[in-house]
């Protein structure tokens, strides 16, 4: 059976320095990266551009994504209830790791003026939050099909409560945090 290379490196390195680290009693304290949540918020668009969009965020992941509605009118943005305005995908298992190694080895390193992620993107629940400009980015996507650049919003959802163990996890797994202090 097929296990990713991220999710081997889990279970046979990290777990053992995160539990070094933190004097851990039981493995059941380690933090462990529940699930990747993807979200594209695109507003009101074309129909073919909503299409086009959900395409390229399944070629991303390599999972099925759906769109979200509206949930009330709003006349000052001129929208009503039920008219597609993001899409998202949440992504668990092999497929997470599958998606965060490729995001880590491939995608990060072709961003425009990259030097590393921010390390404050926290959100006091042990979650991580990573913004994407262009989704251009992955190796999945054709540049001469491309007929709208967007950006996207990555969720690190960890069973953790705690930032700074969280942010080890990441550490440990590889995440490129462009901080000199990310281990304070």
């Amino acid at each position: 059976m097929y296990i990713p290379r991220l999710k081997k490196k889990y279970k046979k390195k990290i777990v053992i320095k995160l539990m070094k680290k933190f004097n851990y009693k039981n493995i059941m304290q380690v933090p462990k990266l529940k699930k990747i949540v993807i979200n594209i918020g695109f507003g009101i668009v074309k129909k073919e551009y909503i299409d086009y969009i959900l395409n390229d965020l399944t070629l991303i992941t390599g999972q099925k994504s759906i769109s979200r509605l509206s949930k009330k009118d709003e006349s000052g943005f001129k929208l009503r209830k039920g008219i597609p305005i993001g899409c998202m995908v949440t992504l668990r298992n092999n497929i997470m790791y599958e998606f965060l190694d490729k995001l880590i080895s491939v995608a990060l390193p072709r961003s425009k003026d990259f030097n590393g992620i921010n390390d404050k993107s926290f959100d006091g629940m042990g979650n991580y939050n990573l913004g994407i400009k262009e989704h251009i980015i992955f190796p999945e996507i054709n540049f001469d099909k491309v007929k709208k650049i967007y950006g996207m919003n990555i969720s690190f959802v960890i069973n953790k409560n705690c930032d700074l163990e969280s942010k080890y996890l990441l550490i440990y797994l590889g995440l490129p945090f462009k901080s000199k202090n990310i281990y304070g």
